[in-house]
């Protein structure tokens, strides 16, 4: 039996444990502890009991951390491949988030040995896919196809109308559903509004772990583990999570932070195809909705978000920080930005000061990017900022600090005033014309 264990012959009803609790997970009754059904097996009343009569009892383990009593005959060995749930937008076209962890999960798939496996919900109206696959870079025609193209193996598609609105009560039964009967391995999913509504239900419904807003995935080369990192403690430090008890593991990557296929360049792909990954054929299957999964939310009305251009999306940025030295300078930076063709981005004090709005900010607590080229002037570099520029391909970093932390995440960097750089460089851009 596993859970939290009282020594009733030890306990002394001290209550410290109660104390020390921030969950309601322990009770004192008659001078003795009692678990309730608020804990979470976190351990903290153990670490505080001065007398050592709380233990925490875990399942026990066999093999590869195979818990054979959970998961039954061959226990975590019997889960495999890598799925990305698909999400798509308003006009039915896969989200660049999902393709972007289709890119990233075709890599991890290399190393681990398995498939990357799509999972596709569609309205039963929806066009079909057309048959037929050659080329991870074969144009696409339809969702199913673009998924095939940007790496993935299988394409697990379900068609039907209670799937069209994308309810996340529904489609969380359904993916519970699926992996509970294919058993996959890893689940990823972009943490876009939709994505952070049904990864949750998904692991609650599948007793499993969830990491959210993950900025790498990686796989560990002795256990074969899903490494997730994210911000922790405010983004004052990177964490590295890991599921080594249950399955499927489980996590959300926000946009921008992986290259897609086609980002990733000759070398990748080249260095993907020399493992034999990329000698494949795509593969479309059919699968079915429960009967009895009835959507508890009609839609009546749709109305358009407001237009505007999204940084995320951007091939060119001009990130601006602290360093520039005042709200005036801005104008500055925005013609930059227009002679350059690139987005303007900034760090999250301008947000706060009312500089500009929060869809400018980049950094973990704002959004992530994957531009071709980013320009950064006056960023410091704080962790949870250069978390979100790592999807970026070239960076140039100019700050006054040679110490700035910004350089370290920069292909080049230039130590200078950064407002003197880019009145420079705008006089020699509009000298060019």
């Amino acid at each position: 039996m596993s859970g939290l264990v009282i020594d009733a012959e030890h306990c002394i009803g001290c209550k410290r444990c109660i104390r020390t609790c921030a969950f309601g997970g322990i009770e004192v009754r008659d001078r003795l502890a009692h678990p309730t059904e608020a804990c979470t097996l976190c351990g903290s009343c153990v670490d505080a009991c001065p007398v050592g009569a709380l233990a925490i009892e875990r399942p026990e383990a066999t093999g590869n951390g195979a818990r054979e009593d959970a998961f039954g005959e061959g226990g975590l060995s019997a889960y495999r491949d890598i799925w990305v749930v698909a999400q798509r937008d308003a006009f039915g076209r896969v989200l660049p988030v999902t393709l972007e962890l289709v890119a990233k999960a075709r890599e991890l798939a290399c190393e681990r040995g398995c498939d990357v496996v799509a999972v596709l919900a569609e309205g039963a109206s929806e066009p079909v896919a057309t048959p037929g696959f050659s080329s991870a870079l074969q144009p696409a025609s339809t969702p199913a196809d673009t998924l095939l193209a940007a790496g993935a193996d299988v394409v697990l598609r379900c068609r039907d109308e209670r799937l069209a609105a994308q309810d996340p009560e529904v489609m969380a039964a359904w993916l519970a559903a699926l992996a509970r009967e294919r058993l996959p391995e890893v689940v990823l999913m972009g943490a876009t509004a939709l994505g952070r509504e049904v990864a949750p239900r998904v692991a609650v419904q599948l007793q499993t772990g969830l990491t959210a807003d993950c900025t790498e995935l990686a796989l560990d080369p002795a256990t074969g583990l899903l490494q997730q990192t994210r911000p922790a403690f405010g983004g004052n430090l990177m964490a590295t999570i890991e599921c080594p008890a249950h399955r499927p593991q489980m996590a959300t990557v926000r946009p921008g932070v992986f290259a897609g296929l086609a980002q990733q360049g000759a070398s990748s792909a080249g260095s993907a195809s020399a493992a034999g990954c990329n000698a494949r054929e795509g593969m479309i299957e059919d699968v079915m909705l429960a009967f009895d999964i009835v959507p508890r939310v009609r839609v009546i009305e749709r109305e358009k978000a407001a237009a505007g251009s999204s940084i995320t999306q951007a091939k060119r940025l001009v990130v601006v920080g602290r360093g520039i030295g005042g709200k005036k300078n801005l104008a500055l930076a925005e013609h930059l930005a227009e002679l350059l063709g690139a987005e303007l981005g900034c760090t999250r004090p301008l947000v706060e000061a009312g500089w500009l709005d929060y869809a400018h900010q980049v950094g973990q607590t704002g959004a992530s990017v994957a531009p071709e080229f980013l320009l950064s002037l006056g960023v410091s570099g704080a962790i949870q900022h250069v978390a979100g520029i790592g999807g970026a391909q070239t960076i140039i970093a100019v700050n006054d600090d040679p110490a700035a932390p910004i350089f370290g995440a920069a292909q080049y960097r230039v130590v200078a005033d950064c407002v003197a750089f880019a009145r420079e460089l705008v006089r020699q851009l509009e000298g060019r014309g």
